[in-house]
């Protein structure tokens, strides 16, 4: 799993992140996006409904901020 470090990025940077770094992990595997920017928890799971990725769910980081989890798909 990679983790992306989005704080103090306004959308849409978060998702163009993940866009840019999901075919990092192999197909199955998981990144984690912690993000700041409220928009982010409407954005990623519609991101991945518009690319055909499975949206895990939402948790916190160590310092709270909140973490969005996708799995790659395709």
């Amino acid at each position: 799993m990679i983790e992306l470090d989005c704080r103090g990025l306004l959308c849409p940077a978060p998702v163009i992140e993940l866009a840019r770094r999901i075919g990092e992990v192999e197909v199955g595997g998981l990144v984690a996006v912690v993000a700041d920017d409220v928009a982010a928890r409407y954005d990623v799971p519609a991101w991945c409904r518009m690319k055909e990725h499975e949206y895990v769910g939402e948790g916190a980081a160590p310092d709270g901020v909140p973490r969005y989890v996708v799995r790659r798909l395709v």
